[in-house]
């Protein structure tokens, strides 16, 4: 059974920052492409960050381009978003994706494995 589980949200004031950790089980990372998301109240999902083991790139939004860090911990089967300066605007549910196919996708669909996701609270 395929399980990706996060942790590390909660509340911060503005200009702090936090650690999130995408653990998973059932599955390698390594060989799929994680993706992180969020979602805001009464917001569509949006792409935050995304890393592919096998092209070894990552990708950020614009937003949190120089502020957010994705980084890997094979041996821990795992993945981090590492999030500094952060803003109100940062406020929302934050979820790790895998996909199966390797390749970083800003799309909701292209992901086929999701953790049930952790609050991130930014107060001004």
């Amino acid at each position: 059974q395929v399980q990706l589980v996060e942790s590390g949200g909660g509340l911060v004031q503005a200009g702090g920052s936090l650690r999130l950790s995408c653990a998973a089980s059932g599955l390698t990372l390594s060989s799929y492409a994680v993706g992180w998301f969020r979602q805001a109240p009464g917001k569509e999902r949006e792409f935050v960050a995304g890393h592919s083991w096998s092209a070894g790139g990552t990708t950020y939004t614009d937003s949190v381009k120089g502020r957010f860090t994705i980084s890997r911990d094979n041996a821990k089967n795992a993945v981090h978003l590492e999030m500094n300066s952060l803003e109100p605007e940062d406020t929302a549910v934050y979820y790790c994706a895998a996909n199966r196919w390797g390749g970083v996708s800003r799309q909701v669909v292209a992901y086929d494995y999701w953790g049930q996701g952790t609050q991130v609270t930014v107060s001004s």
